[in-house]
């Protein structure tokens, strides 16, 4: 993909979305950035970048956002399902509300972008899309059952979609990022219950370790720019792998998972995540 493509990214205000963003741009794609609160970007506007608001879990923005960007360019080359979050809280105590607001904005708001854009990109006969999934979307750790849950949803939804719209000449692409020097431990923290009842010391280990420990380079967490490197070969590259994982750690998690028993690998999240304390 060496012409300059359209480019729409979800979830630009901040992280890997915005480094995207700026990094396609400075190789020369039309790049649309899009965020919840567009003000969010009013920098990237600044340098040339086509901004919009859109918000993936209401309908009216993504039809409107997309309806504006195949108005602009005639159709989306490029989709970059970015936009998420992380909910973090022990099963029990996650309440419907919150578990529905997870899934709507990391899996049926991607779900529902995907659906937007391929009417385009059949009639142009070509267009890729790269869901941006996560090294939890091959194991979940104690703490993170529905983000995980999402992005094991992200790997089934990418495996199917990339099988059924092949023959219409468009790529699906899963990048699966490790740990990343973003707001995304922050983000986590903040969904996360007080340190009180049956799982509080759990909680307060656990934001403890997603605050100050895991989002670190001591740690092996991997720069956002970093990821972005291969958010722009996974979105560019003529012939795109399947998958692409970012980080040591994300590919040595993923290989693990894979190879060892579940005793042995529940023993490896033991060693490495806080856990409840009964008593």
């Amino acid at each position: 993909m060496t012409a300059p493509q359209t480019v729409l990214i979800t979830g630009c205000s901040t992280g890997m979305g915005r480094e995207a963003a700026l990094a396609l741009h400075r190789i020369g794609h039309r790049v649309v950035a899009t965020a919840r609160r567009p003000e969010a970007l009013a920098d990237l506007a600044g340098l040339g970048i086509t901004t919009l608001a859109l918000d993936v879990t209401d309908e009216r923005s993504m039809t409107a956002a997309v309806a504006r960007v195949e108005e602009l360019h005639g159709h989306v080359d490029v989709l970059i399902n970015n936009a998420a979050y992380g909910l973090h809280q022990p099963v029990e105590l996650a309440s419907p509300e919150e578990v529905r607001t997870q899934f709507d904005t990391n899996v049926f708001g991607l779900v529902r972008m995907a659906q937007l854009v391929l009417p385009g990109m059949r009639r142009a006969g070509r267009g890729r899309i790269v869901n941006i999934s996560s090294m939890g979307g091959r194991f979940s750790p104690p703490g993170g059952a529905f983000y995980h849950a999402t992005k094991h949803a992200v790997e089934a939804i990418s495996d199917s979609l990339r099988l059924e719209v092949a023959p219409f000449g468009v790529d699906v692409v899963v990048v699966q990022p490790g740990p990343t020097i973003t707001g995304f431990g922050g983000t986590a923290v903040a969904t996360m219950p007080d340190g009180s009842g049956p799982y509080g010391s759990f909680t307060t280990a656990l934001a403890d370790m997603y605050a100050n420990k895991a989002f670190t380079r001591r740690s092996g967490a991997v720069t956002a720019e970093a990821a972005t490197k291969v958010i722009v070969r996974a979105a560019t590259v003529r012939r795109p792998r399947a998958r692409y994982a970012i980080g040591a750690m994300a590919r040595g998690t993923m290989i693990a998972k894979r190879l060892l028993p579940d005793a042995a690998f529940d023993a490896v999240m033991r060693a490495s995540f806080p856990l409840p304390k009964a008593g």
